[in-house]
């Protein structure tokens, strides 16, 4: 399991947005790609989440819900 990207889910869970994404933009990898393009999706920069889409391979449309798209980011990060 990847500790950072951990650290950086309880932290958008408890609603410290800005610390989650401090860690999410230090990295590069796809997990942490998808992460911070969940965070633009929250914030509601439509246009910089689909950036982080695209770098981690993955969709924008796939969910409506943030909340929803977290809980299996973190069921994701769990397998890793």
């Amino acid at each position: 399991m990847d500790a950072a990207l951990e650290e950086a889910l309880a932290a958008v869970r408890r609603g410290d947005w800005h610390h989650a994404h401090r860690i999410a933009q230090t990295r590069e990898d796809a997990l942490a790609c998808w992460l911070h393009a969940i965070l633009h999706k929250i914030e509601g920069d439509t246009a910089n989440s689909r950036y982080w889409y695209a770098r981690a391979g993955r969709r924008y449309e796939d969910f409506s819900d943030p909340v929803a798209e977290l809980e299996a980011f973190g069921r994701v990060l769990a397998q890793t």
